[in-house]
């Protein structure tokens, strides 16, 4: 005879593989007697499961939606179908949900038992993603990084920086965070003592999971978003841009990153961007692609660049106006 907590799970996958149910032939099914299976009903009610139940001769049994999310039971094929399109959506080709989508990945996988997760590494390296800007960081290490971030295990792995230095690191995980198209660790660097952002397509070799450590307080009061948008954008350069933009700044907030630039209010119609993230032909490009009025406060190397843009524009018109005249 099945144990009671045995008997409501296989109860639970029965009501949710068909819309309603019989009592008699749920009763039957289950090999209980009728006022067991209320009994068990009502169990599952306590849990959270909405289970809807109608009297009459077409009386049962009903899985309905209900006001909050209950566990909901996956077969071996549901879990292997959800775990490809959370791994989908992590690397980036569902756009706004990767946050979310590694938080759950780490949940189902973490009870996934061996054979489906060979499985689903096997029908992932099968399948090929569209193309995509930027790099694309495996499902599987942003689930190792994310399962040592909740579990506080250390973190051991090779890691280039942006210049193609290499260096080792030992590191405290705080969280996993996805910025402009791209996975940044969160990590108290123990040989540097401090917080560091680590991009996660430059983990050169597969990292080494270690001991269990105390968590300390994170950065930035746990705004890590915060936190890894500033250090993208006053981490960069020494020669930054500021300019003043004739647009309010709730404006410019919705049109520009905020890993671009730090910004704040001048008045109530105009505002000041700072940039150190970006080099200056790109600053020249998104100025002139934001078309609106602007005053460049520095570098003079910005204004040199924007002259020479308007140079080379006022060229090109000249040309065109000679040979439209000719």
């Amino acid at each position: 005879m099945l144990t009671t907590s045995a008997r409501l799970l296989r109860l639970l996958a029965l009501l949710q593989s068909r819309p309603h149910w019989t009592g008699a032939g749920l009763a039957e099914v289950m090999t209980v007697h009728p006022r067991t299976l209320r009994h068990d009903i009502d169990r599952l009610r306590a849990l959270g499961y909405p289970i809807q139940a109608s009297s009459g001769v077409a009386g049962g049994y009903a899985f309905r939606a209900g006001r909050a999310l209950p566990p909901v039971l996956l077969d071996d094929e549901e879990a292997l179908a959800a775990a490809l399109a959370l791994r989908t959506a992590v690397t980036g080709t569902i756009s706004g949900i990767e946050q979310t989508a590694i938080t759950a990945l780490v949940k189902l996988e973490q009870v996934m038992p061996p054979r489906l997760r060979r499985r689903l590494d096997a029908l992932r390296s099968t399948i090929l993603p569209l193309g995509q800007r930027g790099p694309v960081v495996d499902a599987a290490l942003l689930a190792t990084l994310a399962g040592a971030c909740r579990d506080q295990l250390h973190l051991h792995f090779d890691y280039a920086d942006k210049k193609g230095h290499a260096s080792h690191r030992c590191v405290e995980p705080h969280g996993v965070v996805n910025a402009e198209r791209r996975w940044y660790l969160v990590a108290w660097d123990t040989a540097r003592t401090d917080w560091r952002t680590f991009r996660i397509d430059r983990i050169t070799a597969a990292p080494s999971v270690g001991a269990h450590f105390r968590p300390r307080p994170p950065p930035d009061d746990g705004d890590l978003r915060g936190f890894v948008d500033r250090a993208l954008t006053l981490g960069g350069r020494s020669d930054g841009a500021e300019v003043i933009l004739h647009a309010p700044l709730a404006e410019m907030r919705q049109r520009i990153p905020a890993s671009a630039g730090v910004l704040d209010a001048v008045d109530a119609q105009r505002c000041r961007l700072r940039c150190t993230a970006y080099p200056m032909g790109e600053v020249v490009y998104w100025l002139l692609a934001l078309e609106l009025e602007f005053e460049v406060v520095g570098p003079p190397a910005l204004r040199e660049r924007l002259r020479e843009a308007g140079d080379r524009v006022a060229r090109s018109l000249a040309d065109a106006a000679t040979d439209a005249n000719r």
